[in-house]
């Protein structure tokens, strides 16, 4: 008795870890943002904290040659305007709140236009559910990045 005793034991104690090690994972490191229309990679970001506050910074984009590699954002407003996309931090202020990462916003340097967002680290930390929107969650569109390191 003693024996099932201790093999249920750790039987709970395995089921629970990938749900542990889910709700540990840090969305800060290198990620690969995957388009949500083409499917295809477009860059890769470099997240992140700051004093609580995760913040993304593009590092590498994917462009077809005969594009220009480096890019400004022309459509960008403020301090962002005409500057390089790369190196550029277009996503900040997000903070933790449960199981996901609120509160902050997105910067799209294709049209300028700067979004409310939130993300949710996923599968253990290996992918990142990030949504950007106008207004509610339900307004916006998501994008899956992949863990680069």
């Amino acid at each position: 008795m003693k024996a099932l005793t201790t093999a249920t034991l750790i039987a709970a104690m395995l089921a629970m870890t990938p749900a542990m090690a889910q709700e540990t994972a840090s969305p800060v490191g290198l990620w690969k943002n995957i388009d949500d229309v083409t499917g295809k990679p477009k860059a890769l970001i470099r997240i992140s904290e700051n004093n609580g506050e995760i913040q993304g910074k593009l590092e590498k984009l994917f462009r077809p040659e005969g594009t220009e590699q480096n890019p400004k954002c022309n459509k960008c407003e403020g301090v962002n305007k005409d500057q390089p996309i790369l190196g550029m931090t277009f996503m900040s202020g997000l903070k933790k709140e449960g199981d996901e990462y609120t509160g902050g916003q997105i910067l799209d340097p294709d049209n300028g236009k700067v979004y409310k967002s939130k993300l949710k680290v996923v599968e253990g930390g290996k992918k990142l559910n990030v949504r950007g929107y106008v207004g509610m969650p339900m307004f916006g569109r998501s994008q899956v990045w992949v863990r680069e390191e």
